[in-house]
């Protein structure tokens, strides 16, 4: 009886693995069939995906983007660069800078916006050399500064207000240095989040430094600080056990979601890796709590991010191995890329009017503020300058030129990306090997 039992079930499975066999067959022979009767792939490039057999490539671009080309693609632009007016650099000589501007709000009848700014006896002798850093000699261009802001009634001249967080009394929070800082705007009130050094930046094995958060009634302050760690590091062994920069928060779901960036170690001759992180409270002054898939994004610097219809879509400048890209996450945390661009801002703050409405249909941004380190190209003179960006990633303005493409460079610009002194040399010595194998 075991024996017969046995045996039906060997012939049904049997059965269904020629079933199947057949059914896939068959599949293949609809999708030759239907793609011998609709020809080649048309001439006019359909703007919705066709009904057809299509390679991984074509399936990508129909799925991946918002659309198949660049001219349709709601996340992909140009960006327009504009010299701002309002603000001294003290000729370039690395003693005054300005770099790592917040979003943009609009309040007051005007624009406001709030940036790290350093005005020291001397420009920084760089992190490696931290130890020569001293309490008028900063090691890093953000070491020794205070949060200023703002005003303008255009975007384009701006009327700086002075100092909004200062640097903390000792040994609170941001003693040595608060930089870096981000706004968000709850309920009535308003609050800055920055990064707050208690040692200069690589004396203590790098950028190791908490997040601290200040808080007001008014976008001119005055803000009283909370002298509390509102995000902590990771625990030991974890990739953000040292550092959280660049606190970028947006009210969703009604709950404040505030992205981050953090650095770690890589393997094999990679020094740092940069990654973006994404923490989560319902208090502007906590607890946030890490979201488990953290990092949510694996490449980028500093991080800029934006409503973009229900979704957010977010800049991934520069680090890792979809730097350059725009990416966009439906459910706020899982990333793809949306488009590849050129010539993206550094830090950039857009102006977002609807970043802190909670909104499900999110309209996007057509230009903000973003810094430019060493402008002269001298790092003895080491600073930065703010300057704005214009760009099309609006779901309210059509702008065709911001859509173009193809952008050349001067050919001066490729001559001087040339080889190193040390790439030659082993250029030729790989050429000298060959010749003398040759004989």
């Amino acid at each position: 009886m075991k024996f017969y039992f046995k045996l039906n079930t060997i012939i049904c499975l049997f059965t269904v693995f020629i079933s199947l066999v057949a059914c896939s067959q068959a599949k293949k022979e609809t999708k030759t069939e239907i793609q011998n009767s609709q020809g080649g792939f048309p001439y006019k490039l359909p703007e919705t995906k066709p009904n057809r057999p299509l390679s991984a490539a074509l399936e990508r671009n129909y799925d991946a983007y918002m659309g198949p080309r660049q001219e349709t693609n709601e996340l992909f632009t140009q960006f327009k660069y504009t010299k701002l007016k309002g603000f001294d650099y003290n000729d370039g000589d690395g003693t005054i800078s300005r770099r790592d501007p917040s979003k943009i709000i609009f309040a007051n009848g005007k624009y406001y916006m709030w940036y790290t700014h350093r005005e020291t006896a001397a420009a920084p002798v760089g992190v490696s050399n931290a130890h020569l850093s001293n309490d008028s000699i900063p090691s890093a261009d953000w070491d020794l500064a205070d949060i200023f802001y703002a005003t303008s009634k255009d975007g384009f001249t701006w009327e700086e207000q002075g100092v909004a967080v200062p640097r903390a009394e000792k040994p609170n929070l941001g003693h040595r240095s608060v930089t870096t800082t981000d706004i968000l705007v709850w309920e009535g009130k308003y609050y800055l989040y920055y990064q707050a050094f208690s040692v200069a930046p690589g004396k203590n094995g790098g950028d190791n430094c908490p997040v601290a958060v200040s808080y007001a009634d008014s976008p001119d302050g005055p803000w009283k600080p909370y002298n509390k760690e509102v995000i902590p590091n990771g625990a030991p062994g974890e990739w953000d056990q040292f550092s959280i920069h660049d606190p970028y928060p947006i009210v969703h779901n009604g709950k404040i979601y505030l992205y981050y960036k953090s650095d770690f170690k890589g393997s094999k001759g990679i020094n740092t890796v940069r990654m973006h992180g994404l923490a989560i409270a319902d208090n502007p002054l906590g607890p946030f709590e890490k979201h488990p898939l953290n990092p949510i994004m694996n490449s980028g610097h500093e991080t800029t991010l934006f409503p973009f219809k229900e979704g957010v879509a977010a800049f991934a400048i520069r680090d890792g191995n979809e730097m350059n890209t725009i990416q966009y996450a439906k459910d706020w945390v899982n990333f793809d890329v949306a488009a590849n661009v050129e010539m993206m801002p550094d830090a950039a703050g857009p102006y977002i009017p609807d970043v802190f409405t909670n909104t499900k249909d999110g309209r996007g941004i057509t230009w903000g503020i973003s810094h430019f380190t060493v402008p002269h190209g001298n790092w003895k003179k080491n600073h930065a300058v703010l300057l704005r960006f214009d760009c099309d990633l609006s779901l309210d303005v059509h702008d065709p030129k911001m859509k173009r493409h193809h952008n050349k460079p001067k050919i001066q610009t490729l001559y001087r990306h040339g080889l190193s002194k040390e790439q030659r040399q082993r250029i030729d010595k790989a050429n000298k090997t060959l010749l003398e194998h040759s004989k």
